[in-house]
C-alpha cells in the first residue's frame, strides 16, 4: 500500500508539487463556494471561471506559459466582466445574473479565439483543463499567496458576508454598504478561480469551488463544520486525482470532479443534514 498510495510523493518532486498545490487550492476555494451557496448564486463561479480566460490568453500571448502574466491578465479580465455585469443591471431590466451571463459568454468565445490564433491545441488544452502535474515553484508561491488572502480575509469580516448571503436588508437598514462586501467577495471568487485555473483549468475550477462545499452542505448545518469539512472532501478528491492519473495515466482534472461528484451522490444517499437514508430512517421513526 505504501509503495502505491505514498511512495511516489517521496520519488518524484513534481508528485509533491502537485499535491502542495492542491491543498492549497482547497484550503481557500470550498470555502468561498460555501458562501455561493448560501447566496444562491452558485452558478456565478462557473461564469467568472470562464470570464478569466480572455485575460489568460492574452497574457499567454505576451508571455507564453508564465505564471505571473497569465494570473494579472486572468484577475483583470475577470474583474471587469463582474464590473460590467454590475453596472448594466444597475442602469438596464437585465439582472446581474443574466448580464454576467452575457458577458462570460462572450468572454469565453474571445479567449479560446486569442489562444487559438496564437498557440496550439495543445497549449488550448493545458489552459482549459490544467497541468497539475507540471506546477512549479513560482506556481506555489502565488497560490500560497491566494490562500492566505483568502482565509485572512474571510476570517476578518466573515460577519459581514455572512449577513450580506442571508440578510442583506440588515446591512442596509444599519447603513453598512453590503455592495462593498459582495465586491470584496467576488474579487476573492476571482483569485481563487485563478488558483484553480493554475491547477486543473478554466472550465475545472468551478468544482473545487463548489462541490465540495455542497457535500458539506449534505452532512451539517453548521457554517464551522462545514468550513472544516469542505477543505477536507476536496483535499482528499485532489490526492486520489493525482494518484490515479499517476500509476493509470488518467487526465488529473476530471479524475478529481469525478472523485468529487462521486462523494456528492455518496452524501445525497447517507448525509446527516437531509440525505435520502436519513430521511427514509426519520420517518420509520417517527410512524412507529
Amino acid at each position: 500500500m505504501f509503495e502505491v498510495l505514498i511512495a511516489p510523493f517521496y520519488e518524484y518532486e513534481f508528485m509533491l508539487q502537485a499535491l502542495l498545490a492542491c491543498a492549497l487550492v482547497s484550503l481557500s476555494a470550498p470555502l468561498l463556494g460555501l458562501f455561493l451557496i448560501l447566496k444562491k448564486i452558485s452558478l456565478t463561479g462557473d461564469a467568472i471561471s470562464h470570464a478569466i480566460l480572455p485575460g489568460v490568453a492574452v497574457g499567454y500571448a505576451v508571455a507564453g506559459l508564465s505564471v505571473t502574466a497569465m494570473t494579472v491578465g486572468g484577475f483583470i479580465a475577470g474583474s471587469i466582466v463582474i464590473v460590467l455585469s454590475g453596472l448594466v443591471s444597475r442602469i438596464t431590466r437585465n439582472g446581474e445574473d443574466s448580464s454576467l451571463a452575457v458577458f462570460y459568454m462572450v468572454s469565453l468565445a474571445l479567449g479560446v479565439l486569442i489562444i487559438s490564433l496564437n498557440g496550439s491545441n495543445i497549449d488550448l488544452l493545458s489552459i482549459l483543463f490544467g497541468s497539475l502535474l507540471a506546477i512549479n515553484e513560482e506556481c506555489l508561491y502565488l497560490l500560497s499567496a491566494i490562500a492566505a488572502i483568502t482565509v485572512v480575509t474571510m476570517t476578518v469580516i466573515r460577519r459581514p458576508f455572512l449577513m450580506d448571503c442571508v440578510d442583506p436588508d440588515f446591512l442596509r437598514q444599519n447603513g453598512i454598504n453590503g455592495h462593498i462586501y459582495h465586491m470584496i467577495f467576488m474579487i476573492l471568487v476571482v483569485l481563487n478561480l485563478i488558483s484553480g485555473f493554475q491547477t486543473i483549468g478554466t472550465l475545472m475550477a468551478v468544482g473545487i469551488l463548489i462541490l465540495p462545499a455542497a457535500i458539506s452542505r449534505l452532512w451539517f448545518n453548521s457554517l464551522l463544520f462545514c468550513c472544516i469539512l469542505s477543505p477536507l472532501v476536496a483535499s482528499f478528491a485532489c490526492y486520489s486525482g493525482i494518484i490515479l492519473s499517476f500509476h493509470f495515466n488518467y487526465p488529473t482534472s476530471p479524475v478529481i470532479i469525478i472523485t468529487l461528484g462521486l462523494v456528492y451522490m455518496i452524501s445525497v444517499l447517507c448525509g446527516t443534514n437531509g440525505g435520502l437514508l436519513w430521511k427514509i430512517y426519520h420517518l420509520k421513526h417517527l410512524d412507529s
